[in-house]
């Protein structure tokens, strides 16, 4: 499937749009972490939770589980999201 990276992620993988593979949302980040060293742990944490600064939107609706289900026609973006004072 096309996962759509945010430009703060686009130095490990030279694109915005980049392929992977995985049934749910950790099997994909173990995916983009093989094909894109370092990229799972700017938006995966130690906990295997999703670090509080990042967003994962599936077909347009937000995602926080790991184990949430994908098919290979989905949509993913990863969003860094802004905060500020």
């Amino acid at each position: 499937m096309k996962v759509l990276v945010p430009g703060a992620l686009r130095s490990y993988t030279g694109e915005s749009r980049v392929e992977a593979a995985g049934d749910t949302l950790a099997a994909l980040f173990a995916d983009l972490e093989r094909r894109h060293p370092g990229l799972r742990f700017r938006v995966v944490d130690e906990r295997n939770e999703l670090r509080a600064n990042m967003r994962v939107f599936v077909n347009g609706r937000c995602v926080r589980d790991l184990g949430h289900a994908l098919r290979p026609e989905d949509d993913v973006a990863i969003v860094l999201a802004l905060s500020g004072g």
